[in-house]
């Protein structure tokens, strides 16, 4: 019974290893030219608090500013009900570059963030694998220097997000606001 159950957990882990390993990363990633102003446009996640929060989300800036040290310093600023929320993250650069580190000081998760796809000028392309004692999720973000992108860039998106597990009702677009997006300068 012991060893079936360590056999499990095993391919479990396996698992989890292996999608992180099957998610592409940008070529020849130039993290100087993806720092400055982003705009959420696309989200989509199988994660529970995803679920039971869509209805509410709105897009949102994204600020990302290299440190001394090579990280990333990803600052979001979105519309909580009548409120600005602004959220900052340190991402750890790893061995390979386009791919980062992430772990959330507030529950815990650690998140495998690869930069699957970006031309920097018009669109970024951004996967995360999310690991917590209660399970794992994946989260696709789909990041525009301006507030719309074309329907090709929507649907590339789209088909991504499905290409990692993710279902239609897990994949959304994010509506346009103009709340909270002065604030981000």
């Amino acid at each position: 019974m012991q060893s079936t159950l360590l056999g499990i957990l095993g391919l479990a882990l396996l698992g989890t290893l292996h999608a992180q390993d099957s998610i592409p990363v940008q070529a020849d990633f130039q993290q100087d030219k993806l720092t400055g102003r982003w705009y959420s446009i696309g989200l989509a996640s199988n994660s529970n608090w995803f679920k039971e929060k869509r209805h509410l989300m709105k897009m949102c800036t994204t600020i990302i500013t290299s440190t001394e040290d090579g990280n990333l310093e990803v600052t979001s600023t979105y519309p909580k009900g009548d409120q600005c929320v602004t959220r900052n993250s340190l991402y750890t650069k790893t061995e390979q570059p386009g791919r980062f580190s992430y772990t959330s000081p507030r529950w815990g998760s650690k998140h495998s963030i690869h930069v699957v796809e970006t031309n920097y000028e018009e669109y970024a392309l951004v996967a995360t694998q999310i690991s917590k004692s209660t399970g794992s999720s994946t989260m696709v973000l789909l990041y525009s220097r301006t507030k719309e992108l074309s329907p090709e860039r929507l649907e590339m998106f789209t088909q991504f997000s499905r290409e990692q597990g993710l279902m239609d009702d897990e994949i959304l677009i994010l509506p346009q606001t103009d709340k909270c997006m002065a604030d981000a300068a």
